[in-house]
């Protein structure tokens, strides 16, 4: 029972998620957290989304935040729940994404008696187990601290370099009466906008005075929502601007100034231009430069003058590469900053010949952006894999949400689909984990209700989470999944060819998934495209259909994917190892 002028422990853990502007909590409930699904359904607000799988529930919640730029919420209960949701965390983690992780955990009087699924720290204990997956992991350590608990875990998530915080509930804690004290979210935690301004004016100078500047944008761009400042920035110097993978679209490729991707499924004028040797001065911001950014840390990625890194994590600057000048900072505030400046600099300073629209323009006339661009209107059957992204291009809006999945997928959108409004694409590569595209598009579409969805996924991505376009029919949500089906791990298997030749394969399967017949048990409306213009038509009438639908399209499993510089680091890192031996 509680008087006036208290509620629950677990009430007030709802009513602080409600104040953070949560709407929806993805996860699977279970006999430690029933109380907190009690709690959301009483209080209202938040809808409990029931997944198929823990780890699902954690790639929809990662799906939402990246979408929505909220946090997002998942929960299991204790013991084996805990345990499938760590490659999600793991996933959001690696990529900065910010989550609030809530799980169930048994009475504290059963601590160490062997209870039912325990995973206090007398067993497998989950608090110290996400530890390295989360930027903190806490128990509640008793019913009146969950406030304190709960705000230090949302200010941890939301500020600086953001990503996933967890907190282990005790169930015999939940309904215990505490004060019913709410602190506005204004008053416990702040947006990030400070940076250098006597870095920001050395920067200024360095660009302005440039004479082949490029600009590399990461998914910081993404993250801060700076993407209008970096195409501000890029226009008034008139600079081109390459992205790594995992920003991809967060400066329009369509624009005269994108060269697209650098690094895995790179684009070919982005290559050619930033490894060139004649780059003075480059700009990147929010980008890590690991080996999925750099084309497995190549050196001639070094500019002749000088590296600017702006960067909201002290440690990433200067990681890779010597940066001249490093700018801390969160890359909105660094870049609308240094919009600025040049603005002041350009007032009295003049820019060197030679940059012009019209020498972008040469540049990319004479220069390819693709590998045999011809393929994409490939009448082959199987479907070549770039026929599919091509009619995919075509049959969507630039505004539609477009999830890629790990595998051989993203690297034929990474080098053959054309991102043309920012903040559109999305794909996970600091962990690179199959099954994250095909379950985060459900949480994506709730982010934004009334947007296009698609997932394009391979079939053992699918083979991962498949299961989740029930839960995408359970809520009715107008999701497409586009499946390229080879037949088995396509990238695994270039992969082995590139290594071994002919020598053995383990990454097929005997028999090939049944993709739309799995779609169809699980509700969803399928389709299947086998011959070229198929899958124009499919996406069409899918987006027309108002539910979920699942496309399988019979791909070329001998297509090897744009995935050169991958292999490249594979054989550099090989070499490395025999010269250590010799």
């Amino acid at each position: 029972m509680t008087t006036p002028g208290e509620t629950t422990a677990v009430r007030l853990l709802v009513e602080y998620l409600k104040g953070e502007g949560v709407e929806y909590v993805f996860g699977i409930p279970g006999g430690a957290l029933i109380n907190f699904y009690e709690a959301m359904y009483d209080l209202g607000g938040i809808k409990a989304v029931l997944a198929k799988h823990e780890g699902g529930a954690a790639f929809m919640a990662d799906g939402y935040a990246r979408a929505s730029g909220k946090i997002g919420v998942c929960c299991s209960t204790t013991g084996p729940g805990v345990t499938n949701l760590i490659t999600g965390i793991a996933c959001a983690y690696a990529d900065s994404i910010p989550l609030l992780v809530i799980t169930g955990q048994v009475s504290t009087s059963a601590f160490g008696k062997g209870a039912f699924q325990e995973s206090s720290c007398h067993g497998v204990d989950v608090v110290d187990l996400l530890k390295p997956v989360t930027k903190s992991s806490v128990m509640v350590p008793s019913p009146e601290k969950i406030g304190d608990v709960v705000k230090a875990a949302l200010r941890t998530a939301m500020s600086g370099r953001k990503g996933p915080v967890h907190i282990n509930f005790p169930m015999d804690f939940m309904k215990k009466p505490v004060k019913f004290s709410l602190v506005p979210t204004a008053q416990y935690r702040i947006t990030s906008s400070q940076f250098d301004r006597e870095a920001i004016k050395a920067a200024s100078l360095e660009l302005v005075n440039a004479r082949r500047p490029a600009i590399l944008a990461g998914s910081g761009v993404n993250l801060s929502g700076a993407c209008e400042e970096l195409k501000r920035l890029a226009e008034r110097l008139c600079i081109p601007v390459v992205t790594s993978p995992k920003a991809k679209g967060a400066f329009p490729e369509n624009h005269l100034l994108s060269l697209g991707v650098l690094g895995f499924g790179s684009s070919l004028q982005a290559e050619k231009y930033l490894l060139s040797g004649e780059v003075d001065v480059l700009l990147a911001v929010g980008a890590s430069l690991g080996e999925a950014s750099t084309c497995g840390w190549d050196a001639r990625l070094q500019p002749q003058k000088a590296l600017i890194q702006i960067d909201i994590d002290p440690q990433e600057i200067g990681k890779n590469y010597h940066a001249a000048h490093g700018i801390l900072g969160d890359a909105r505030a660094a870049l609308r900053e240094l919009c600025y400046q040049v603005d002041r600099d350009l007032k009295w300073l003049a820019a060197p010949e030679g940059r012009s629209p019209q020498w972008i323009r040469e540049f990319k006339d004479a220069n390819p952006r693709t590998l045999n661009p011809e393929k994409m209107d490939s009448e082959q059957v199987p479907l070549k894999p770039q026929r599919v992204i091509r009619e995919l291009q075509e049959a969507i809006s630039p505004d539609t949400m477009l999830f890629v999945d790990a595998g051989t997928s993203v690297f034929w959108a990474f080098h053959y689909f054309c991102s043309r409004e920012p903040g559109n694409f999305f794909v996970n590569t600091g962990l690179f984990s199959m099954g994250h595209g095909t379950a985060a598009c459900i949480g994506g579409a709730l982010a934004r209700p009334g947007k296009s969805v698609v997932a394009l996924v391979g079939d053992s991505a699918f083979a991962m989470n498949g299961m989740e376009v029930h839960t995408a029919v359970d809520l009715g949500l107008p999701v497409i999944w586009l499946v390229l089906n080879n037949g088995g791990c396509g990238m695994i298997y270039h992969g082995e060819r590139m290594l071994y030749g002919d020598k053995f394969t383990c990454s097929l399967y005997g028999k090939r998934l049944d993709i739309a017949g799995i779609a169809e048990g699980l509700g969803a409306r399928a389709f299947r495209a086998k011959n070229p213009g198929d899958v124009g038509d499919c996406l069409r009438e899918a987006l027309k259909a108002g539910g979920p639908c699942v496309i399988e399209a019979e791909t070329d499993l001998y297509e090897a994917p744009p995935m050169g510089n991958r292999m490249k680091t594979f054989d550099k890192i090989a070499a490395q190892e025999l010269l250590k031996a010799a």
